[in-house]
């Protein structure tokens, strides 16, 4: 009995296994989710953040000191919000951003952080309900494929927030904004 043979036996036991559980956390995940592009009004924003530059895959690190920061503080920490202020794709990955979360109009400033503000201004905007390591790739990716049919470039800086859902079991919404 051959390797083909077994392989052929066994089969719908490997899908089984192995790869309806993956198709089952990519699309719990929104993996499957459309982006919805729009031309809109966004902000205005005011928020605390560190600054960061280095690779594009340990931003996480540093939002997280973000939050440490607003926790020490009793501050309620809103939105997560990324200013990203170069293209990670023209620096072998690695970026310059601006890595905090959304603040209250009246709230206190959290020691060891800088405020930001953004005004209201006209955005393109891509958003996705997806988990956070996903819904990124996804929208910059559905943004770049909508300006590129009208002959426009993805240009920085971005800003990306995104909503957590408010329940461990459920995905929240990424919102990705370019000015236009």
């Amino acid at each position: 009995m051959g390797v083909s043979s077994v392989f052929k036996k066994q089969w719908p036991a490997f899908v089984l296994a192995f790869v309806l559980p993956l198709l089952a956390i990519f699309w719990w995940w929104g993996g499957f989710r459309a982006v919805s592009v729009t031309e809109t009004e966004a902000g205005p924003y005011r928020y605390a953040y560190l600054e960061y530059e280095g690779p594009i895959s340990n931003m996480r690190k540093t939002q997280r000191k973000a939050l440490d920061e607003f926790n020490a503080a009793k501050v309620e920490a809103g939105d997560t919000i990324s200013v990203i202020l170069t293209d990670p794709r023209a620096t072998h990955g690695k970026v310059r951003a601006q890595l905090g979360y959304v603040l209250a109009d009246a709230a206190p400033l959290p020691e060891g952080l800088k405020e930001g503000r953004i005004e209201r201004r006209p955005v393109y905007a891509a958003q996705v309900q997806a988990a956070v390591l996903l819904a990124p790739s996804k929208a910059y990716q559905a943004l770049s494929d909508a300006l590129a049919s009208q002959g426009k470039p993805l240009s920085l800086p971005t800003v990306e927030l995104y909503r957590p859902a408010g329940e461990a079991y459920r995905i929240g919404t990424f919102t990705l904004e370019m000015n236009r």
